[in-house]
C-alpha cells in the first residue's frame, strides 16, 4: 500500500513539473521587459527611454503576463500532454477544447443558479470567490481545476483513444474523436460539479491559509525545510506549488482583476510603477535564496575537505553546477551528490533553507531571490523597495554559515562527501548511487542511449519515460532487471531506485536524452 501511494504521489509530481519548467524561462523573459521599462534603469541608461524600446519591454512584460494569468489553462494542456502515452499533440488540442468547455460550464451554471457574483467598481471581484478567465467569469480555483482536468483528460484519453468502430457510418467517431466525445460530456460535468463543491473547498483553503499564517515562522520554516527534504523522492514540487499558484499563497486585487498565489502576484507586481513594496505573499517564493547563495558555501565546503589528489577533479566538477544553481536555481545535480553518502548532511542543509527563510521574514524582506536575474532586478528597483543589500549580507552569511559547518561536520563524521570517496566502493555505497565523477557535459551525439534502455530491462520493461528539470524518470515493471552498471555507461550523477520508480539524474541534458530514450522507443 505504501509503494502504491509513493508511486501515485511521484506520478503526480512528475507530470504537474512538465508545464512548471517553462516558467522559470518566462520569469527570466519578464524580468528583461521590466528592466527595460523600469524608471531607474531608464535614468541610468537614457537611450532605453526611445519609443520603440518602451514598447518592445512592454510588449515583452504583457505577453509574459498573459501566460501567468491564465496558469490554468497551462497546467491542463500541460499535464494531458505529459499523461498521454501516444498522439500527445491530440491529447493537449482535446485539452484546450475541454478547458474552454468546462469554463462555459462554469459560467452557465453560475448564471443558471443566480450566483454571478457583482463586480465592484472599485475591487472587482476581488473577495467574491470568483474571476474572469479567458473572458468568463467563474468560480476562482486557481490552478486546482486546470490540474484536476488535465489528468482527467489525461487518463480518458489513453483509455478511449484506441477505439475503433467496424460500422462505416461510426468510423468518423474512432480513435482521439471518441476521447474528445467523453471529454465534451465530462467538462460539462466538472465545470457544474465545480459549482456545487468549489465554494465549500475555499472555505478550507482559507482555513489552511490563516493555520500557516496563525504558525506565522514556525510554518514557514516547515515550508523551507520539506522542500528541501522532499528533494530525493521528487515530491517537493507537491509542497511549493500551492503556495505560488493558488490562493494558499495569498490573493491581491489589481487592474480590477483577482490575483491569486505568490508567483502570479509578483510577476504582477514588480512593473507596477505604485508598488513599493512587494506584497508579503514573496515570501513562498524565497525557498529560492538558498539555491542561490547556499550552494556557494555547499561547494566550496565539499571542494576544501576532498583529498589532496581529487581536488582538481571536484572543482571541475562542481564549479559548472554551481554556476548553475547561481543562475537558475537548480540544484538537483549537486544535491544528489551527497543526499546518499551524507544523508545527516542533507537533514542539516534543509534546517538552514528552513530557517533563513525565516530570517528574511524577520527583516521583512520583501524580494525575490532566484537567481541572478531576480538579483540585478532589486538592484535596479532600489534599496527602498527590495533591500536588496541586506539580502546579499545574508546570503554572503548563508555562504560562510554552509562552508564552516559542513567543512566541521564533513570532517567530524568522515561523511563521503565528492572527493573523499575510498578506493574500493562497497555495494552499499553502489545502490546508493552517488557517481562523484559525474560532470554536466551534455552527452555527445554518439551516446549510448540503447544502453539505458537495456540497463532499464528492455523495452518490454518500461512502462513510461517523463523528466523534470534534471531527471530522467522511467517507471517499470520489473525492478530485479534493471542493470545500473549497464546505465552507468551514460554519464550521471545518480541513480534512486524507489520501487517501480527509476530516476537518473542527468542534469540540464535531460531533454536531449529524454527524447533519444523516446525515439528509440519509438
Amino acid at each position: 500500500m505504501k509503494a502504491k501511494i509513493y508511486g501515485s504521489l511521484e506520478k503526480v509530481s512528475k507530470t504537474m513539473v512538465q508545464p512548471l519548467m517553462y516558467l522559470s524561462v518566462i520569469g527570466i523573459i519578464m524580468v528583461f521587459g521590466v528592466l527595460i521599462t523600469n524608471d531607474a534603469v531608464k535614468g541610468v541608461l537614457p537611450f532605453l527611454n526611445w519609443g520603440p524600446i518602451q514598447l518592445f519591454g512592454n510588449l515583452i512584460y504583457a505577453g509574459m503576463m498573459s501566460i501567468i494569468n491564465n496558469l490554468s489553462a497551462l497546467f491542463t494542456i500541460g499535464i494531458a500532454g505529459a499523461l498521454a502515452k501516444k498522439d500527445k499533440h491530440h491529447a493537449v488540442i482535446i485539452a484546450f477544447i475541454s478547458y474552454m468547455i468546462y469554463l462555459t460550464a462554469n459560467n452557465v451554471s453560475l448564471e443558471s443558479f443566480g450566483k454571478l457574483a457583482e463586480q465592484d467598481s472599485m475591487l472587482g471581484l476581488y473577495g467574491t470567490g470568483q474571476n474572469t478567465v479567458l473572458g468568463m467569469q467563474v468560480l476562482d480555483t486557481g490552478v486546482f481545476s486546470g490540474i484536476i482536468l488535465g489528468f482527467i483528460v489525461g487518463y480518458i484519453f489513453n483509455k478511449t483513444s484506441n477505439k475503433t468502430f467496424k460500422k462505416t457510418w461510426l468510423q468518423m467517431w474512432s480513435g482521439t474523436r471518441w476521447s474528445m466525445v467523453w471529454m465534451a460530456f465530462v467538462s460539462i460535468a466538472v465545470g457544474f460539479i465545480t459549482v456545487l463543491v468549489w465554494p465549500p473547498i475555499q472555505n478550507v483553503i482559507e482555513s489552511l491559509t490563516s493555520v500557516i499564517s496563525d504558525t506565522g515562522n514556525f510554518g514557514l520554516f516547515l515550508y523551507g525545510f520539506s522542500e528541501r527534504i522532499l528533494i530525493p523522492t521528487g515530491l517537493h514540487h507537491l509542497i511549493y506549488t500551492p503556495f505560488q499558484f493558488s490562493a494558499l499563497g495569498g490573493s491581491i486585487q489589481m487592474g480590477g482583476e483577482t490575483i491569486s498565489g505568490a508567483y502570479p502576484i509578483f510577476m504582477a507586481e514588480m512593473s507596477n510603477p505604485a508598488i513599493t513594496e512587494f506584497s508579503d505573499t514573496i515570501r513562498w517564493m524565497q525557498i529560492a535564496f538558498t539555491k542561490t547563495f547556499g550552494y556557494i558555501g555547499i561547494a566550496a565546503a565539499f571542494i576544501k575537505t576532498a583529498k589532496p589528489e581529487n581536488k582538481n577533479k571536484i572543482k571541475g566538477m562542481l564549479i559548472p553546477l554551481v554556476i548553475t544553481s547561481f543562475l537558475v536555481s537548480i540544484t538537483e545535480p549537486i544535491d544528489f551528490l551527497f543526499v546518499f553518502a551524507a544523508p545527516v548532511l542533507f537533514l542539516v542543509h534543509a534546517v538552514i533553507a528552513g530557517s533563513f527563510m525565516v530570517i528574511l521574514n524577520i527583516f521583512n524582506i520583501r524580494a525575490a531571490t532566484n537567481g541572478l536575474s531576480s538579483i540585478i532586478l532589486n538592484i535596479a528597483l532600489g534599496p527602498e523597495m527590495t533591500k536588496w543589500p541586506l539580502l546579499i549580507a545574508l546570503g554572503i552569511a548563508q555562504i560562510i554559515i554552509y562552508y564552516f559547518l559542513f567543512t566541521f561536520l564533513i570532517k567530524k563524521f568522515n561523511f563521503k562527501t565528492p572527493g573523499r570517496e575510498d578506493k574500493k566502493v562497497s555495494n552499499e555505497e553502489k545502490n546508493n548511487e552517488v557517481d562523484s565523477d559525474f560532470n554536466m557535459r551534455a552527452p555527445s551525439e554518439d551516446t549510448n542511449i540503447l544502453a539505458v534502455i537495456e540497463g532499464l530491462g528492455g523495452k518490454e520493461n518500461i512502462n513510461s519515460v517523463d523528466n523534470c528539470f534534471t531527471r530522467l524518470r522511467v517507471n517499470i515493471k520489473d525492478v530485479d532487471k534493471v542493470d545500473k552498471d549497464k546505465i552507468n555507461e551514460v554519464e550521471n550523477s545518480g541513480i534512486v531506485v524507489k520501487d517501480k520508480d527509476i530516476q537518473i539524474i542527468l542534469g540540464l541534458s535531460v531533454g536531449e536524452v529524454t527524447e533519444k530514450v523516446k525515439n528509440a522507443l519509438n
